[in-house]
């Protein structure tokens, strides 16, 4: 009752927003999404211009669920209650009512919609010179899938082609710099089933991951990782404590390190350790050693093992795995009340 109400106000909803001199309007600049060919609610869509000096602005605009689902109010009740949207074979179950979480919050093509947006100035070599933080509203332009987004890059022809390629050369920028920080390349195939008319399976398949995906990926990490950090330096800055939900990965225990090792070695491969402590270097060696020999995803998946697992904590101590000294998740409040929490509190520091 409390989705549809909201609904039936959006017109009221949006002018408000529009006339909020707070709120930024980003509706000129070219946006899009890229997204599953099925999906059905879009958390973020991408802006791309090239500026007067040479440099490139990249907007990461983020569902602005936050202005929608309010503290204490019956949609965060039941928001926390479900803690995330839960994805089966067959169907979701939304964290949000589906007016919400497939329409009025999702950043559909040719709609004015609200969005939180992470603005970057960033040098044709993916530096970061400027950037901005705050609630926008937007038009989205394009819905592509990522096989749609792909087939335009791979054929070097169709909607949007100088901003893809410019995306795409800058999302290989950032992905370079990643692994050569330290991250760790644990990528693995997904699996996925095609059910027949009554919902029974009826074959497994591994799903093909395009580099559009990854590129996603790239923008998707840049936003989640400049947000933590811009409330760091903040706090620094001000020489107060900024209160904050990180998304935190912890180094491996040493014994599970040997134990790998152990095992790493009994296949044939080298993998050196010190005293149960690993260089993530030497994690990517062995992913790349393995990569399309027979038992590569029973090592990658021996090694994701090995690790300790992410968790949200207010307490910052990095993350391993992606070599982010400050990393958060900020760019899925409509499927993770932790990303709706970070919108929540960079708001109130803002």
């Amino acid at each position: 009752e409390a989705a549809h109400k909201l609904y039936e106000n959006k017109e009221q909803i949006f002018a408000d927003a529009i006339a909020d001199e707070k709120r930024k309007d980003m509706r000129g600049t070219t946006t899009f999404t890229i997204d599953p060919a099925d999906a059905k609610d879009f958390d973020d869509a991408l802006s791309i211009k090239t500026l007067e000096n040479g440099n490139v602005e990249i907007d990461v605009h983020i569902a602005d669920v936050s202005h929608y689902v309010t503290e204490g109010n019956a949609l965060d009740d039941e928001a926390v209650e479900r803690g995330t949207s839960v994805y089966l074979v067959d169907r979701v179950i939304p964290m949000l009512p589906e007016v919400l979480s497939n329409d009025l919050c999702s950043l559909r093509p040719n709609e004015d919609r609200l969005a939180f947006s992470a603005v970057f100035e960033l040098t044709l070599d993916g530096d970061i010179q400027n950037q901005w933080y705050g609630q926008t509203i937007i038009h989205s332009d394009k819905r592509f899938s990522y096989e749609d987004a792909q087939e335009v890059l791979d054929s070097q022809s169709g909607e949007m082609l100088d901003e893809l390629n410019t995306m795409m050369k800058l999302g290989r920028l950032l992905r370079r710099k990643r692994f050569k920080n330290g991250a760790i390349a644990f990528e693995q195939p997904e699996v996925k089933f095609e059910l027949d008319e009554d919902g029974k399976p009826i074959r497994a398949y591994k799903k093909t991951r395009t580099e559009t995906m990854l590129m996603i990926e790239d923008f998707m990490l840049l936003a989640n990782r400049e947000v933590a950090t811009y409330i760091n330096k903040q706090a620094k800055s001000l020489n107060k404590d900024m209160t904050f939900v990180y998304r935190i990965h912890d180094v491996p225990n040493p014994d599970r390190i040997e134990e790998l090792a152990t095992f790493v070695h009994a296949m044939g491969y080298e993998f050196e350790t010190k005293q149960g402590q690993v260089k993530a270097t030497e994690l990517n060696t062995l992913m790349q050693a393995v990569d399309g020999k027979p038992e590569a995803n029973l090592i990658r998946t021996a090694s994701i093992r090995s690790m300790a697992k992410a968790v949200y904590s207010t307490k910052n101590i990095g993350h391993f795995g992606l070599a982010f000294k400050y990393y958060t998740h900020f760019t899925s409040p409509i499927r993770r009340y932790p990303d709706l929490m970070a919108h929540r509190m960079l708001r109130k520091h803002l």
